[in-house]
């Protein structure tokens, strides 16, 4: 269909005495589309709309889509079996046309927000290499609405506890906090609820009054509300992680500061303002800081192992050795664990990914002279000493059972001992000389070696004979 500036295009050229070849070659046409339009005169060529075949079957489509849960392709085959034989694509044209399961589009909206009068928070999981492997981490930034200052970090997981870190040295980096955090109805801060009747979490809540602020949901859905927060995360999915390298966790945020930082400083052309700039004057509307603000951490209480370590998060950490056994305190800081037993700190460790199954051991925590973990694996178990001592024979049989399985052999040689302890000596000391004979340390076929030596004790094998003759 031409526009209506061709087509007046086209009259106002056959008016100057232009042929209706060199018109069509100039607007490169059609002779015969030249030739319509100026037999119509004054008067606009009406659109020509094809019915479809399926105009007559609307409603019993539209109750269709209903039924299939808005499934095209179950709508199409349901017309297939009551007759209605259509192509699939005639079915999501029609569908198009008549705006059957597309919801009318809305234009943005445009908020203003005043200084220190709203910030936004929201998280993004990124795939972030790390020391040439990738990790999925979770991605936490927080906008200033009205001057667009931007501070974001990376974390191995996302709880409360990395809120509250993460939002503590945000407002610090930014010299303070708005009067609200606008945020989606994130579970992690909020505890029930939706959009402005949701409800944070009582220690959440708690760390907002620190600040200062309070924590505000969206209508669930209304992501434009949130829009200064999201959308730098595409932004910083293309431009900061491309290019860069990144040796750990900490050398990734220590160039988030850097970047944001560079960020920060550059011309915004709708702002046509740069967000330092205007933050230098927001902040004398911002909640003002704390004289004191302590350091967020998370604690947990634990009961040191025999080998003198406590777990968190399948991470095991070295406590000294007179704390054996007992019940400490854990707390876990950003990037370091401090163990404390009656008040005092007992022992200080760098903080290892959840999952890592590391073993974080200080040397100094070893009492003098005690076996180091890979000695105490060398040392005999009670079992093996009692079997030794036993009977001399099973000497070399022990070594060898210890020899050949994994770690102390503890099962093994639980198990060698109540072999050794409900079956005639004899009998067993026959079987282990002649399992370790042939290099078998399978202790179901030893038992069945000893059963074979004590049935003619135990049991009559019948060899004929008829003794049981009244």
């Amino acid at each position: 269909m031409l526009s209506d500036e061709v087509i007046e295009t086209i009259r106002t050229l056959a008016g100057r005495q232009v042929s209706h070849r060199q018109i069509a070659k100039a607007l490169k046409i059609g002779r015969s589309t030249v030739d319509k339009i100026l037999k119509l005169g004054g008067s606009k060529p009406e659109r020509v709309v094809k019915p479809s075949a399926l105009d007559e079957h609307a409603q019993l489509i539209l109750e269709l889509y209903a039924a299939c849960r808005r499934n095209r392709v179950r709508v199409h085959e349901e017309l297939a079996a009551q007759g209605i034989e259509v192509g699939y694509t005639t079915l999501t044209q029609w569908c198009r046309q008549h705006g059957v399961g597309k919801k009318p589009k809305k234009p943005a909206g445009e908020y203003h927000f005043e200084p220190g009068e709203e910030m936004q928070h929201d998280t993004s999981p990124h795939r972030v290499v790390l020391s040439g492997q990738e990790h999925l981490l979770q991605c936490a930034s927080v906008v200033v609405c009205h001057s667009h200052m931007l501070y974001a970090q990376v974390f191995w997981r996302w709880n409360r506890l990395q809120v509250k870190i993460f939002l503590s040295e945000a407002v610090q980096a930014l010299g303070g906090a708005a009067g609200k955090c606008m945020l989606d109805n994130s579970t992690v801060i909020m505890i029930h609820g939706t959009g402005p009747d949701a409800v944070p979490a009582p220690e959440m809540a708690e760390f907002s009054k620190r600040f200062g602020f309070d924590f505000v949901a969206h209508e669930k859905g209304d992501a434009n509300r949130s829009a200064r927060v999201e959308r730098p995360f595409d932004f910083i999915e293309k431009n900061f992680y491309s290019g860069r390298t990144f040796a750990d966790l900490a050398d990734c945020n220590r160039q988030f500061r850097e970047w944001c930082t560079k960020q920060n400083g550059r011309m915004i052309r709708d702002l046509q303002a740069r967000p330092i700039d205007l933050h230098a004057f927001e902040l004398a509307h911002l909640q003002p800081l704390p004289v004191h603000v302590p350091e967020v951490y998370g604690y947990e209480m634990r009961v040191v192992d025999v080998q003198g370590y406590v777990v968190l998060h399948t991470n095991r950490y070295s406590v000294p050795a007179r704390l054996l056994e007992k019940q400490v305190e854990v707390r876990e800081y950003k990037d370091r664990v401090v163990v404390l037993y009656e008040g005092k700190v007992a022992a200080e460790h760098a903080l290892w990914p959840p999952g890592c199954r590391h073993r974080e051991r200080n040397p100094a925590h070893r009492e003098p002279g005690a076996p180091s973990a890979r000695a105490q694996r060398r040392l005999p178990v009670p079992e093996e000493r009692r079997l030794r001592t036993a009977d001399p024979a099973l000497d070399g049989y022990v070594a060898g059972l210890r020899k050949h399985r994994v770690g102390r052999a503890i099962a093994a040689l639980r198990r060698l001992e109540r072999l050794w302890e409900e079956y005639p000596a004899q009998a067993v000391l026959g079987a282990v000389a002649e399992a370790e004979q042939y290099g078998m340390y399978d202790l179901g076929r030893l038992e069945k070696m000893i059963l074979r030596r004590v049935a003619g004790d135990f049991f009559k094998l019948g060899h004929g004979g008829g003794d049981d003759e009244a």
